[in-house]
């Protein structure tokens, strides 16, 4: 979830209520907030908000029904999960690859600080910002080409 979204904001309500049956449910029930942990989200893959996984033994699903109280009670007690296919190994928040996607989208978060050390605090023009990260990717191109 987003503390920005729209749509994260209107289940927020049910999650809270599903969190507090989730000890009679004999489940763990949490949230991410994607703006304080983006390597998270790039690990799940998170293009939407707000974005459900069911997680048991390693093996994630994607929940995508409805988010009344009851169709995720209903999910876990009725252990609907097992008809959901599971996510693709490659595709997997455990797996090699989404590992990288998490470093990506941590990456994209320093640069974006950078950026905004440089033309906040600094006080150096946007486009002087753009040329230094435009030199350091040829620099570090050239380094890593020898």
């Amino acid at each position: 979830y987003a503390p920005w979204c729209p749509a994260c904001q209107q289940i927020e309500l049910t999650w809270e209520s599903f969190a507090k049956e989730s000890e009679h449910l004999n489940i763990t029930v949490g949230k991410v907030d994607v703006t304080q942990e983006p390597g998270l989200s790039g690990r799940f893959f998170v293009t939407t908000l707000p974005t459900i996984y069911h997680a048991n033994d390693g093996v994630f699903r994607r929940y995508r029904g409805p988010r009344t109280l009851e169709d995720l009670q209903g999910y876990v007690l009725e252990r609907k999960w097992e008809a959901v296919e599971p996510v693709a190994g490659w595709k997997s928040p455990s797996s090699i690859m989404m590992h990288g996607m998490a470093g990506l989208f941590h990456l994209s978060g320093w640069i974006r600080q950078i950026h905004s050390y440089l033309t906040g605090t600094l006080g150096i023009h946007v486009w002087i910002s753009y040329a230094i990260f435009i030199l350091a990717t040829l620099l570090i191109g050239l380094f890593l080409g020898l």
